[in-house]
């Protein structure tokens, strides 16, 4: 379905309205609200690929920290935009929120490709963002940012992430060492797309396995036929593929289509993180699909995060559903929620007691003192951001990435060994349309 404008809207009602109503702030008494610009794609490709849901994800965050009253006594007020799946879109609406809106930062951002250009472009005016999705390392690598923080995995750990489960698996499972296992790499050309793969290349080199084809396309491409037929030629024993929603539709419909087989699809969030898409779409044909990504909280044992960490996932997880419509809570939701939910309850408020307010420069040094351990988020992951002057300046260094595996409609945790919910079905299984 189309996430059009009057359905966001209707979503975003739906959300807020029981927060609004439910703020006990005395009138005359209360403290300013703090307008945030919270931009997401709620319309184009993207929408259904993930951005959809980590916007209701952050939403639901506003309305529970609304609900118990704000942050110290500030009432959150979201002013949202709809970036269109389009970068000038994105640029355009984050300089409306800044210049027109005067919101006091902006939050969200799904596509790495939006992400890029509009981290540099806020920075330079000083003013603060936090980005809840995108997950590019281009975003921070090199360019000792200021005032744009990111809780989130970045792709250079996506890279790392696959080939690192591939090497630890494939003598086990596939009977193939390392160092003859047969890889291709494939994605969508943007920064997100790019730099995936080059953590992809990167981390499978150093294993020593055989990258037999590395290939970007266009997102928007209309036939990947002749990529199809380059697999064929290559003969790959995994396929590591980044991409987005239609892209991603058009490369398995092609694949079939042509006979390409494999051992094992891992893909790297974005539209592998959308699992009711893919089924509802494949069937069982995306039956034993992996995907990279940040974990969706609702997987995670309770038992191994912070107290209470359990309960407010459940809580995400209600309202996720409610708002959706939804039985399956895809990891964007997660997403949303999660690195919203660091800012509300960790930063903002120490730049409100320890810093004097939320201006820039406020969040700035509220952020650089974030220390949140292993365990002390609803996706398992601490933070601790890079500090001015290194390499990622404003990355949490403390982020990282699952590995995934969907089976009969539902996902499993098949990676790292310690957290997972189920042992990884590799090869695929006789008969299934894909496997060789």
């Amino acid at each position: 379905m189309t996430f059009t404008t009057s359905v966001r809207r209707a979503v975003w009602g739906v959300l807020g309205a029981a927060a609004v109503a439910s703020v006990p702030f005395a009138p005359g008494n209360a403290a300013d609200p703090i307008r945030i610009g919270v931009i997401y794609d709620f319309t184009g490709p993207f929408a259904a690929g993930g951005s959809q849901a980590a916007a209701i994800g952050t939403q639901s965050a506003i309305d529970m920290i609304n609900e118990k009253g704000g942050v110290e006594g500030h009432k959150i007020e979201a002013i949202t935009a709809d970036a269109q799946s389009k970068a000038e879109v994105a640029i355009n609406e984050a300089t409306r929120l800044l210049d027109q809106e005067k919101v006091d930062l902006i939050m969200g951002v799904y596509s790495s490709a939006h992400c890029v250009p509009m981290a540099q472009k806020v920075d330079s005016q000083k003013k603060f963002m936090w980005a809840n999705v995108c997950v590019a390392s281009a975003v921070f690598k090199g360019k000792d940012l200021k005032y744009v923080f990111r809780a989130q995995v970045h792709s250079d750990q996506f890279g790392w992430a696959s080939c690192t489960f591939l090497n630890e698996q494939a003598e086990a499972k596939l009977g193939i060492k390392p160092g003859d296992l047969k890889v291709a790499i494939i994605h969508e050309d943007g920064p997100y797309g790019s730099g995936v793969a080059s953590g992809n290349e990167a981390t499978c080199s150093k294993y020593g396995m055989k990258v037999v084809l590395k290939e970007g396309y266009a997102a928007t491409a209309p036939d990947l036929s002749s990529l199809v037929t380059k697999l064929r030629r290559a003969r790959p024993d995994v396929i590591l593929h980044t991409g987005y929603n239609p892209d991603i539709t058009l490369f398995l419909r092609q694949a079939k289509e042509q006979g390409l087989k494999w051992a094992a699809l891992i893909g790297h969030g974005a539209g592998y993180g959308q699992i009711d898409k893919l089924k509802d779409t494949f069937g069982k044909d995306a039956d034993f699909i992996y995907n990279v990504d940040p974990v969706a909280a609702q997987l995670l044992d309770p038992k191994t995060l912070a107290p209470g960490l359990g309960d407010l996932t459940q809580e995400m997880v209600k309202r996720y559903k409610a708002a959706s419509g939804a039985e399956q809570v895809p990891p964007h939701t997660s997403m949303g929620f999660n690195q919203a939910w660091i800012f509300f309850t960790d930063v903002l408020p120490r730049a409100i007691k320890k810093y004097g307010g939320y201006d820039p420069e406020a969040l700035r040094k509220a952020a650089l003192d974030t220390d949140i351990p292993v365990g002390g988020t609803i996706q398992g992951y601490g933070v601790k951001f890079d500090p001015p002057g290194s390499e990622m300046a404003g990355q949490n260094s403390r982020s990282s990435p699952v590995v995934m595996q969907y089976v009969d409609g539902e996902t499993k945790i098949v990676w790292p060994t310690a957290i997972r919910t189920m042992d990884p079905v590799l090869p695929l299984p006789a008969g299934h349309s894909y496997a060789r």
